[in-house]
């Protein structure tokens, strides 16, 4: 006859401790999801989202570095939303390219549909599809778009109306007046004018400006006008195109994005019982990218964080009501600081260096953008003139025989080198402090998205950018 096994004492305390502990983490486990679930179902009287244009896990590591250094400050984005939010990251590719433009990848966020590069709201087929501004305005919400680029651009026009070109700015520009957010602020003032006016490009000679003023909005052009005004309703036009690079921006014309973020905030929470969405965006990021800028992308960096704490400070006097997203619609520009050769001499170990203090503060004295260099520089550069330029603006910087003899030339020097001399200024820079670039144009690395607030939970894990709108209609939708 078998023995029976009876377990002693000691065992059956140890069977005991074993079952609680397991029974605990049941408890856990149970609660943590009744938290997620709750979290995920709760829906925010208030969405701000602040968009970087061109903005991946790479370069928000630039800025909580460069910001740390640099300026002894914290970085809102990585030091509070990523660190004690939801971290998400987004798959980018678009309908018909593994590379997304910024339309196609804002309309996925928006709408919850893949679409073509360069088309906005609506499908390959051209078929309009709801916009998160559209969804926020039918549950009558107030809504607000801010961009540092033209207004009408890719990803404001995305986010609330259709195009099947992006490059339709009188057309969005219409439908702007007909949607009527309550908030529209940034650059883009010349597809509101007609030509026959001052930097105007509209052929049907309106003045939608006008228009706007007729429909109760407040006009702004100015930052001091930003400041003082505190209707319910507000246009503020503060360029023709797209404003100016943080680097290069003349305060007394144009207004930072962190008073941008402030205007907006004052005039959506104003008699707001439904709450608002508020779409905020740096487009400049972008733009630094694309010309291989590192001096400028630092610079939108800081500028974007400020705005984020400009939101994280409403959202603390609100905390039940309002959801903070930080997130991007692709990365831009392939950017790695990485260390390098110091020439060409030789490929030994000792001709190498790697980035440190002295190459990050050599890039903090560059004076203006590589966009504002060309300017400088005309349409037919000449030596002496780069010279200057150089000089004058890139202090400690010197520029080598290729690179010149490109610039002068006006000829790239490689296949992923588009602007120019933009790009090859950039290989300048990237050649003595190690701020290289894989292209100038946008990557396939994925977007971070980072949430805080009620609802943040649904932004959690690897998704791709059409799951971002499907969680964002739910939340306005209250469900």
């Amino acid at each position: 006859m078998a023995e029976t096994f009876r377990p002693s004492r000691y065992a059956w305390r140890s069977l005991a401790r074993l079952a609680f502990a397991v029974t605990a983490l049941a408890l856990l486990a149970a609660c943590a999801q009744m938290h997620a679930d709750s979290s995920a179902g709760t829906a925010p009287k208030n969405i701000i989202i602040l968009f970087a244009d061109g903005a991946a896990a790479t370069q928000w590591e630039l800025g909580r570095y460069t910001s740390r250094e640099l300026r002894n400050q914290s970085f809102a984005v990585t030091d509070v939303v990523l660190k004690q939010g939801t971290l998400g990251l987004l798959a980018t590719y678009s309908a018909d390219s593994p590379v997304t433009d910024s339309a196609a990848a804002a309309s996925a966020m928006s709408t919850g549909y893949k679409t073509n590069n360069d088309m906005a709201g609506v499908t390959p087929d051209g078929k309009p599809v709801r916009t998160v501004m559209e969804a926020a305005k039918a549950r009558g919400k107030r809504i607000g778009l801010v961009t540092t680029a033209a207004v009408h651009d890719a990803s404001p026009a995305a986010f609330s109306v259709h195009a099947r070109s992006r490059r339709e700015a009188q057309n969005i520009v219409d439908q702007f007046l007909t949607l009527e957010p309550d908030v529209l602020m940034g650059g883009g003032r010349d597809y509101f004018l007609p030509k026959t006016r001052r930097g105007g490009k509209r052929d049907d000679g309106k003045d939608v400006i006008a228009a706007f003023a007729a429909k109760s909005y407040a006009i702004v052009q100015d930052p001091v006008g930003l400041s003082k005004t505190n209707g319910p309703r507000l246009l503020a036009l503060f360029a023709d195109e797209d404003m100016d690079l943080e680097i290069d921006r003349d305060g007394k014309q144009e207004p930072s994005t962190a008073e941008m973020a402030t205007a907006a905030l004052r005039v959506l929470s104003s008699n707001s019982p439904n709450g608002f969405v508020l779409f905020l965006e740096n487009e400049s990021t972008d733009t630094a990218g694309h010309r291989n800028d590192a001096a400028a992308l630092i610079r939108d960096l800081w500028a974007f964080d400020d705005a984020v704490k400009v939101a994280l400070e409403f959202q603390r006097r609100a905390p039940g009501d309002t959801l903070i997203i930080v997130t991007g619609d692709h990365e831009t520009g392939g950017l790695s600081w990485s260390y390098a050769l110091k020439d060409l001499s030789s490929m030994s170990s000792s001709n190498r260096f790697y980035p440190d203090r002295s190459h990050l503060d050599m890039v903090a004295r560059i004076r203006i953008s590589l966009e504002k260099a060309t300017e400088l520089l005309g349409k037919e550069p000449t030596s002496e003139r780069l010279d200057k330029v150089i000089a004058e603006n890139f202090p400690g910087f010197t520029l080598d025989a290729d690179l010149r003899m490109a610039i002068l030339s006006q000829k790239t020097i490689e296949r992923n080198v588009t602007y120019v001399p933009q790009g090859l200024l950039g290989r300048m820079v990237a050649r003595q402090t190690g701020f290289y670039w894989g292209t100038t144009g946008h990557t396939t690395e994925p977007v971070v998205v980072g949430a805080m607030g009620p609802g943040e939970s649904v932004f959690r894990g690897y998704m791709d950018n059409t799951d971002f709108a499907k969680a964002l209609h739910k939340l306005i939708d209250g469900r």
